[in-house]
């Protein structure tokens, strides 16, 4: 970072009252828009299993994933479920998905498992109310609990910073702001440490117990520490946080955590990808390399 004041002859003086300019926005902008609610009317597909996940995989969307599959390797098999594709390309606005989430955003859950469907969104809502339920993966009180829940919304309220701060503009706003990539870059730089410094001692967030705390990190801060987020791996030197590389490469060899990335991808190799999941032989029969037809819309 430097000393000197950053100058920006093209300075923007706010308005006294904000007006939406579609035409902004930069690679979103034709999705992006400041009032909720559903675009148009689109019902959702509903499987067979308990539970019925509308989602991608995101970060976001793999922790949810991953943590059925670790559910059902753990011997749950209440936890079977279907996931359903989601594009965040106006998808997320159809009136299904948005009566089972508000926000419209990714992943979204219906559990079938009882007398009445419940809607869950937001997923570290969704990782409590499955590691609730089975009994799995959350520590059932006392200090364990609490360390776990705290760096679960540790890492709820951290990622912001991470994918729509730094991640926004360092890789997709159409004009390069220094002042905005150096103060997100910091702060991302600042929760690898602090990351790094408690996985020194401990080997998971909660302690020595694999938690919902892992599986809600692993996918946004584990990928950064691999460069796989934004390409941003050598901007931010992260091959200096070793525990941190320590503990992501550890979860990355769960075979678990293994399908539960190919669950809802739509990039990449593939034979990574999964676009629906309905079966565990899905993981067998379903990729793309053995099915070959585009994500569906």
């Amino acid at each position: 970072m430097t000393d000197a004041p950053v100058t920006d002859p093209t300075a923007y003086e706010p308005p006294k009252v904000w007006t939406w300019n579609k035409e902004s926005g930069g690679r979103f902008a034709s999705i992006n828009r400041p009032i909720a609610g559903p675009t148009h009317e689109a019902e959702l597909p509903v499987g067979r299993h308990p539970f019925q996940l509308y989602s991608l995989a995101t970060p976001n969307g793999v922790k949810v994933t991953v943590l059925f599959e670790e559910l059902l390797a753990a011997g749950h098999s209440g936890a079977e479920y279907d996931a359903w594709l989601i594009k965040i390309d106006g998808n997320q606005f159809g009136s299904g998905f948005v009566a089972v989430n508000p926000n419209s955003k990714i992943p979204a859950l219906m559990d079938r498992s009882g007398p009445t469907p419940i809607r869950v969104f937001e997923s570290g809502a969704i990782l409590m109310h499955l590691a609730e339920k089975f009994g799995a993966f959350l520590p059932s009180g006392g200090a364990a609990r609490a360390e776990c829940l705290s760096w679960l919304f540790w890492q709820m309220g951290s990622a912001p910073f991470l994918g729509g701060g730094f991640g926004h503009f360092y890789a997709y706003a159409p004009t390069k702001i220094e002042y905005a990539i150096d103060r997100y870059a910091m702060e991302v730089k600042r929760q690898l440490d602090v990351l790094d410094r408690r996985l020194a001692d401990n080997e998971y967030l909660a302690g020595h117990e694999y938690t919902i705390a892992d599986m809600a990190t692993w996918p946004w801060y584990g990928a950064l520490a691999k460069g796989l987020v934004y390409g941003a791996g050598e901007f931010l030197s992260v091959h200096e946080y070793k525990n941190v590389q320590r503990w992501t490469d550890a979860i990355a060899k769960r075979p678990a955590v293994k399908r539960g990335r190919m669950v809802n991808r739509i990039s990449g190799d593939p034979a990574s990808q999964l676009h629906e999941r309905h079966e565990a032989s899905d993981f067998d029969t379903k990729t793309q390399d053995k099915i070959g037809e585009p994500a569906k819309a």
